[in-house]
């Protein structure tokens, strides 16, 4: 980077410099190896300039040339140093650039600007001093800087783009995280990639990842010497050299430099399974210190077989930094032409098997020049497999290897001295002295290797030497000319064999941390926080004796108590053994049973080993996580010592076959002898889950509310959390979701996840799969297979975020299926069902490990894994999934297998065929019906993991890169993926609600999810909305029409037309039009809606025809309400079409007559008075009205009608109907309280029993159904006479239809066709009578006769004013106003409110869908705490419920000013309308205000309805003015305005809910009562969302007393609750099942619509447990039955928990 540096002026004299060399010679070596004061020998620091003073004789006269100034230095090296300078002011022919440091002078010319000075010392302080110099000769003062060389190892990391990480800050997190280069295949392109390439393979254990070089420079060499065909030899040999190629040692020494402990711990573990040396001592080439790698190693654990354990068959299995081994060292003295590692290479190599251990020069980079990795001593080991063909050495030994010349690295050679059996010395001369071999005290025996062949050394110095060392011949090798590499390594091997078996001398990599210590060489576990924390976890396993007693003691929470309480929990879904008990008696044990278990884990003080843990795991974050790993090492080494000697046990006990019960209790040993830190953790969430049942103020549960945070944070920092204790096969869901719930506190809002899991066979590598995969290390030592499922946090690094939308991935790691621990047992494939669904159901992907070479074991796992994704299907979860076929290895494999790919899809469908039959699921269902699946895409062949025979074998290359393909794809099917990620609250809710369902028998009837709760709450909120713009666009579009058609051949009317039934038609049509594109918009707003990633919208996706029917259902239901409507209005306006014509008729006449009274009057030429003119107008009006003909208006016989309908209704349902009909007349019919009976003795006596048991029995659930419809019709006629309009056929259809739908809809009660005739002749009955009266109330009230007495005393008024000549204007204009506008406006404004008002109540959440209004409904009961108000509920809900949304209307309505937004809103629009109407009337030339008047209506009939009668009358002799008119007229509007504000604001709303075309109650109640069916054994009410739903469910179930239940003999009221029942033995009779006694689990049978889930969680029923307990007593009275017993744990329940089991029951937050 270049460094810009001001020059700072030392003086101002005039003064030239013409100094010679010696002077700059003098100031070097003065002014560095002093300190001067004066200016003249300052030497400013690196980044600093200054121009030096000296004295001179020349003459002031001549200019001094001017000195460089703002020096830079450009680039720094070890080696080199850039720089350049600003020209200054002045001719200059050159610079002379002198470097100094120490007397060492450089000195350098140059013409231009800049130089680069070579061929400088690494890591020293220079001063550059650099002069102008002028054509004459003379020079200028020279500018002084400094710079210091970087040192080899700055110089190293800055080219592999490490100095921000040096040292030790490169930590894991960094390493794992997902980032664009761990799944692209892009070389590295320079020198900063390569130790990201190279760690990305090492993460993968790809035995190729020290093969790293920049593949930028070789192509475009290569690219450039190939696109040239001529010969060109300069080229050719320069292509050759190797440039700045980087050793493989410098780059895995910079990582452990840069690396913090737990990075070289894994790197150390990944380079050992690739069987690459380890660093033994890492060199720091800058310190001159190195280190001993002793932490670095712990982790490693080989498993070896020496010859002594081949006969056996045993095996020893140890952690390698604590096996006592011989260790074989090879150093190097001088220069060498053997390569020593090479010879190391095949040393280690079986003729079968070679493999480069160390790095050596033929290997790629390999002769590249190291740079920071001398000094470095690598270790290595043969670990023997016990074939006397295959090792080269029978006894396991260590093998270390030094880097570079050991005169420069004596410390190293000392302690390899120390610490090894034999050092052999590789040379190709040797000095006679040789201090450095013999003045040593050696503990090794000294071998000295010598290449004879390429430089023959001094046989008399190999004498001395040997003399002094006292060594044989069998001490010295030389090799020799005859002599090739392999035969060279046989002898040399033999040697080695030789001392490895006399060698006593032995030592773990832990003994030599001593030695180190002794020869100051640092050990990287001598940190504080390392030794604090190995202090720690030592305090915990120093005191484990026996694992099994030692659990007992130390951990008692998890152990017995535990699995107690998961076989209660899982019994209280299951109901397996209730018995004859009751069931809600037997849970209410079950749940006190758990209460005693939680009070004795309580009663445990917490043990030393968990306060040493708790304590331990809360020390600052790095020492927590040594202490982790320490403890986890520790217990490994503990049960691994345990476990070998069981398993001897075990093999001596099975040569005895009668020692079956001792063979059995080793068995059980060797399942429970495992410890690890998991068991910790599992106790830790016992006493967090223990302490959550003390109350909230006890100090012991404060004292613990920290823990879930502490595992949170362990779980950030890539711990694993185990989720399923594979022990006691239970989720601890309150812990763990604290757990996560605290881990969302700590990402958030970076808390985005997807999630991968594994799923297999045990031992079939699945954990080796994942950590292979992503780098991780999930537990695979011998004896430690996985049990549960545990999972990981990887960061996804912000270059991938885009692509995969998620902020990390959440690895979940599972025990093997098919255990052979869990097989003996026999719910172990209910134990391994419930795993697989599980973690199917959690992950985003799920790998399948499948061994197609065991067919029958293949076949079993398939149905356990196709199980849990036919599960997740039925959910509305469909997760990916990938087979992984492991030890395939052949390059044909994906071809071969065509026929076993073909296999497997042909079992995958015959097992889903299977499980779809075990969870009823019948329709014939392939496997791609249940998810994606593509043969070819979804299989991946991956050969062995192993190159070779272990110990000795490397992974297998191929291994790495089939696994590395496979992780590639997986992120792309993730990153590809429709559905948007979960956060660690919905994974946590996802986990809970799977967990839950799976503990009861039957899981996809059982499963309940918030986040598909949510989902659909969400869909019907949306779904609701559109449905109101459509039924709100829909009122409006009517309102107008059945303007247009109340205006229709009036004045008013505009229509063209003049036949009604064509207007009709027309209307029709126009109807059909805008249903269909609200219709269209419907379905396209749906389809919009599934297309959406957020908001978890495919876990609804099952619903979507649903909703698709309820669109199309809605505008069947809106076509055949609006052609009814405009029906009705139409044939209502048509039969007033002739009394308007006689009104009109008689009105014209009478008008006639006035006139001509007028006229006679004022011809008398006498002054009348008032009582003359009325008795002139009194005599008139009779004569008039006796001339007149008035026909007495016809009523038309409603029954008849009626009647007919009634029969053209019924007329499908066969003869016996009509025999039915004739047996009684309809007027006769609902004049009494209607009362259903049956004939015959039997079925009476029957019912009388039925009575004195009081069981709703059929007579008694069809007579509360028929009050039910009765009182619905009722009400529906009430309403229509309300309006005060003529009868119209459709109403009485409206109310058969009415009757049709709820006979049909109620499937619980068998309805017999006497029982359906009688009920609609009782209703018809009812209603015709009624609507008799309407009609007759309607001709009354529209007589002519009537009509023209009404307006008498206007007409006289009108003569008088005529007869004086007054002026008529304003009282026109008024009577106008008042009779015509002012009710047309009013009319309007009732038109227009209810939508309103039901707009606004739709805003309020508990109107927003039917689970909302349950939720509020059940809240308020709770909250009144009233027992009337529940009786209500209970005896008639959907009274109630109307009764209720009234009352919320009339409460959110009571204040007047919320209506009067609305009224005066219309209001205003009315009378901008209206004088609207005026001025455009003004504007057309009229003859006279009859005219003027006709227009304004007309101008208005698309808005307003004007009343006929009141115009007629108003247009009587009027002589008014029309231009005044107008004016007053504008004057009356505003008073109207002003009349009606106070007209509104003084009504209530009760009164204008009366007078509203729109009935808000009503609307509401359609809208949300949904379909209106109850449970068909609680009555709890149906809540789908949908108006069209192919199944019926609600979210709370309650005690079935509360439906009227009890005890037939007892007459006890029932506490069982079907959401119990129906995962119970128990059993049902009730007149669905012809009262035979039928299985409550098979309750479909006979209910098959609707769908009755388990509780979600046990308190889900606490809510109506907590009302029944309450009122018990008033509920038995209400209901004629004796108080219900109830179980004690009911009667614990308070309030508070009945409200939070409600907003559990709905998934309110």
């Amino acid at each position: 980077m270049a460094e810009r540096v001001p020059t700072m002026d030392s003086s101002d004299e005039e003064e030239f410099y013409d100094a010679p060399n010696s002077i700059l010679e003098l100031y070097c070596e003065e002014g560095e190896k002093t300190s001067p004061t004066s200016k003249s020998c300052y030497v400013p620091p690196p980044g600093e300039v200054a121009v030096l003073n000296a004295e001179s004789k020349a003459s002031h006269s001549v200019t001094e040339p001017n000195p460089p100034v703002q020096i830079i230095i450009c680039k720094v090296s070890s080696e080199s140093l850039s720089l350049r300078w600003d020209t200054p002011a002045g001719e200059a022919e050159s610079y002379i650039v002198t470097c100094c440091h120490e007397g060492d002078i450089v000195q350098e010319s140059t013409d231009t600007n800049r130089l680069t000075l070579s061929n400088l010392k690494p890591g020293v302080c220079y001063s550059l001093l650099v002069s102008t110099q002028c054509r004459n000769g003379r020079t200028s003062k020279p500018a002084v800087t400094s710079a210091t060389t970087k040192t080899h190892l700055e110089s190293l990391m800055e080219d592999l783009g490490l100095e921000q990480l040096y040292p030790e800050k490169l930590s894991l997190s960094i390493i794992l995280q997902i980032d664009q280069k761990t799944i692209t295949d892009e070389p590295a392109k320079c020198n900063s990639d390569l130790p990201w390439y190279f760690l990305k393979k090492l993460m993968m254990v790809n035995v190729t990842a020290r093969n790293v070089k920049c593949t930028a420079a070789c192509e475009s060499n290569f690219g450039a010497a190939s696109g040239k065909t001529e010969l060109d030899f300069d080229n050719l040999f320069e292509s050759l050299n190797s440039g700045d190629m980087l050793n493989p040692l410098d780059i895995i020494t910079a990582l452990f430099l840069c690396s913090d402990g737990f990075v070289r711990q894994e790197m150390a573990l990944k380079m050992s399974m690739c069987q690459f040396s380890v660093p033994l001592l890492l060199p720091n080439c800058d310190t001159k210190q190195c280190t001993l790698m002793l932490w670095a190693m712990r982790d490693i654990v080989k498993k070896y077989r020496p010859q002594s354990l081949s006969e056996s068959k045993g095996f020893i299995e140890d952690r390698i930094v604590l096996s006592d081994l011989p260790m074989i060292s090879f150093v190097r003295l001088g220069e060498c032409s053997l390569s020593k590692s090479e010879i190391l290479n095949k040393l280690l190599s079986n003729s079968q098997q070679y493999h480069d251990t160390f790095v050596h020069h033929d290997m790629e980079c390999g002769d590249s020049p190291r740079r920071i990795s001398n000094g470095l001593v690598e270790i290595t080991w043969y670990l023997p497999c016990g074939n006397k063909n295959m090792d080269v050495f029978s006894e396991p030994v260590a093998v270390a290897n030094l880097r570079g010349d050991i005169a420069s690295f004596e410390t190293q050679y000392s302690f390899l001295c120390q610490t090894s059996a034999a050092v052999f010395v590789f040379f190709d001369t040797l000095d006679s002295e040789c201090e450095l071999l013999t003045n040593k005290q050696h503990k090794a025996q000294i071998f000295l290797v010598g290449n004879h062949q390429s430089k023959p050394c001094s046989i008399d110095a190999l004498k001395r030497v040997a003399t002094k060392l006292g060594l044989t011949n069998s001490n010295i090798l030389l090799k020799t000319k005859q002599m090739n590499d392999a035969d060279f390594a046989k002898k040399l091997q033999k040697t080695v064999i030789n001392v490895v078996e006399d060698s006593k001398m032995k030592m773990g990599i832990e003994q030599m941390a001593d030695i180190a210590h002794e020869l100051g060489i640092r050990v990287d576990e001598d940190s504080s926080e390392c030794q604090a924390a190995k202090q720690n976890a030592d305090a915990i396993t120093a005191e484990i004796q026996d694992i099994l007693e030692y659990k007992e003691a130390q951990l008692p929470l998890q152990g017995q108590i535990w699995k107690e309480l998961t076989r209660l929990e899982k019994e209280e879904f299951r109901l397996r053994n209730v018995g004859s008990e009751k069931i809600e008696d037997y849970k209410s044990d079950l749940q006190m049973q758990k209460t005693e278990l939680r009070q004795k884990q309580n009663s445990y003080d917490i043990s030393n080993a968990m306060t040493y843990f708790i304590n331990a795991i809360s020390s600052p974050g790095i020492e927590r996580c040594y202490f982790l790993k320490w403890l986890r090492m520790n217990l490994d080494n503990v049960s691994r010592e345990k476990l070998s000697d069981l398993r001897e046990q075990y093999k001596e006990k099975c040569k005895d076959s009668e020692k079956k019960e001792e063979i059995k209790d080793i068995d059980r040993q060797l399942s429970n002898s495992s410890l690890g830190t998991e068991h910790f953790f599992r106790e830790m969430g016992q006493i967090y889950e223990a302490s959550l049942s003390l109350p909230e103020t006890n100090l012991s549960r404060q004292q613990l509310q920290h823990l879930p945070k502490l595992c949170a944070q362990l779980l950030l920092d890539g711990f694993p959390l185990e989720l399923v204790d594979g022990d006691a096969s239970n989720i601890p869901l309150r812990w763990v979701s604290d757990v996560l719930s605290q881990l969302n506190d700590l990402m958030s809002p970076k808390s985005k996840i997807l999630v991968v899991t594994v799923l297999g066979v045990q031992s079939t590598g699945k954990s080796t799969l994942l950590n292979t995969m992503f780098g991780v290390q999930f537990a695979v030592s011998s004896g430690r297979c996985t049990r549960g499922a545990f999972m990981l946090l990887i960061k996804i690094n912000e270059d991938v975020k885009k692509e995969l939308n998620c902020d990390f991935m959440v690895i979940i790691d599972t025990e093997g299926l098919k255990s052979p621990e869990l097989a003996q047992l026999d719910n172990s494939h209910e134990h391994d069902n419930e795993l697989a669904t599980l973690v199917v159901g959690l992950s985003d992907i799920t790998i399948i490990n499948v061994a197609m070479e065991n067919s029958t074991e293949m076949k079993d796992i398939l149905q356990i894994v196709v199980h849990a994704f036919l599960r997740m299907k039925e959910v509305g979860k469909m997760p990916k999934c990938q087979f992984v076929h492991q030890n395939v290895s052949d390059v044909s494999a994906h071809e071969n297998n065509l026929r076993d790919r073909k296999l497997l899809l042909q079992q995958l469908n015959e097992m889903t065929q299977a499980a779809a039959k075990m969870e009823k699921k019948e329709e014939n269902m392939s496997f791609t019906d249940v998810m994606e699946y593509n043969p070819d895409t979804g299989n991946w062949y991956i050969p062995g993991l192993w190159n070779g025979n272990p110990p000795m074998a490397p992974v297998n290359a191929g291994y790495s890169e089939a696994v590395y393909e496979l992780k590639k794809n997986i992120i792309q099917i993730l990153g590809s993926c429709e559905s948007s990620a979960n956060d660690i609250l919905e994974f946590t809710e996802w986990m809970k609600s799977l967990w839950n369902a799976v503990k009861h028998e039957n899981f996809i009837f059982s499963f309940r999810n918030s986040l598909v709760a949510d989902a659909y709450m969400r869909l019907c909120t949306e779904f609701n909305k559109w449905e109101w713009e459509f039924r709100k666009e829909m009122y409006t579009w009517v309102t107008n029409a059945e303007t247009r058609i109340y205006n229709f051949g009036t004045v008013a009317g505009k229509s063209e037309i003049s036949d009604m039934s064509e207007c009709l038609t027309q209307l029709k049509s126009g109807a059909c039009t805008v249903l269909s594109k609200w219709e269209t918009k419907l379905l396209e707003n749906l389809a919009q809606y599934f297309k959406q990633t957020e908001g978890h919208v495919y876990l609804v996706e099952g619903y979507r025809e649903d909703f698709a029917s309820s669109a199309k259902s809605l505008r069947r239901e809106m076509e055949s309400s609006v052609f009814n409507q405009l029906t009705a209005a139409a044939d209502i306006r048509q039969g007033m079409t002739e009394l308007d014509r006689i009104k009109e008729n008689h009105t014209k006449q009478l008008e006639e007559r006035v006139c001509a009274l007028i006229e006679k009057c004022q011809k008398k030429k006498v002054q009348m008075t008032e009582k003359e003119l009325d008795e002139e107008f009194d005599k008139m009006w009779k004569e008039t009205v006796n001339e007149l003909s008035f026909q007495k208006q016809k009523t038309t016989n409603i029954i008849t009608y009626v009647s007919h309908c009634l029969r053209d209704n019924l007329s499908r349902k066969g003869s016996h109907v009509c025999e039915l009909l004739s047996q009684k007349e309809l007027k006769d019919c609902g004049l009494r309280p209607f009362k259903h009976t049956v004939d015959g003795f039997g079925v009476w006596l029957k019912h009388q029993f039925s009575k004195l048991l009081n069981i709703e029995d059929h007579l008694m659930a069809l007579q509360n159904l028929a009050d039910c419809i009765i009182a619905i019709c009722t009400q529906f006629v009430t309403e229509k006479m309300d309006k005060k309009i003529n009868y119209h056929d459709t109403y009485i259809q409206e109310i058969l239809h009415m009757i049709d739908e709820r006979l049909q809809n109620n499937q619980s009660v068998k309805i017999e066709i006497e029982f359906e005739v009688s009920l609609k002749q009782h209703i018809c009955g009812i209603a015709a009578r009624q609507f008799q009266k309407m009609h007759e109330d309607f001709i009354h009230a529209n007589d002519p006769y009537r009509c023209l007495n009404q307006n008498k005393k206007k007409f006289c008024t009108d003569f008088k004013d005529v007869f004086h000549e007054r002026d008529q204007c304003q009282k026109k204009a008024e009577e106008f106003t008042d009779r015509c506008l002012r009710p047309a406006v009013e009319d309007f404004v009732n038109r227009s409110l209810g939508p309103d008002i039901i707009g606004e109540m739709l805003t309020s959440e508990q109107f927003s869908t039917r689970m909302f209004l349950q939720y509020s409904i059940l809240l308020e009961l709770l909250a009144k705490d009233d027992f009337e108000n529940y009786l209500s509920y209970f005896s008639s809900y959907e009274e109630y419920v109307k009764k209720r949304i009234l009352h919320q209307i009339v409460e959110r309505f009571s204040n007047a000013s919320t209506t009067f937004e609305f009224e005066e809103k219309h209001v205003i629009s009315s009378i901008k309308s209206i004088n609207d109407a005026v001025n455009k009337a003004k504007t057309e030339k009229c003859g006279n205000l009859k005219s003027f008047v006709k227009n304004v209506c007309q101008e208005l009939g698309g808005k307003l309805v004007i009343s006929q009668d009141a115009l007629g009358a108003f247009m009587i002799l009027n002589n008014a003015d029309q231009e005044q008119f107008a004016d007053w007229l504008t004057k009356c509007l505003k008073d109207m305005a002003q009349v009606l504000r106070v007209k509104f604001k003084e009504t209530n709303i009760q009164m204008k809910l009366n007078k509203l075309n729109v009935n808000p109650q009503n609307e509401l109640f359609t809208k949300l009562i949904g379909c209106g069916q109850q449970c068909p054994f609680c009555a709890a009410p149906c809540e789908a969302g949908e108006k069209v739903h192919t199944e019926h469910w609600t979210s709370l179930h309650r005690p079935q007393a509360l439906g009227r239940y009890r005890c037939s003999l007892s007459k006890i009221l029932v506490t069982a609750v079907c959401s119990s029942d129906v995962v119970s033995e128990k059993t049902f009779q009730c007149d669905a099942t012809n009262w035979e006694i039928h299985p409550y689990k098979n309750y479909k049978e006979i209910f098959p619509d609707w769908k009755i889930q388990p509780d979600v969680s046990l308190e889900a029923s606490d809510y109506w447990k907590y009302v029944l307990t309450k009122f018990n007593k008033k509920i038995a009275k209400a209901f004629n039955a004796k108080p219900a017993d109830i179980p004690a744990t009911w009667k614990m329940i308070k309030c508070k928990q009945a409200e939070e089991s409600l907003k559990e029951s709905f998934h309110i937050k």
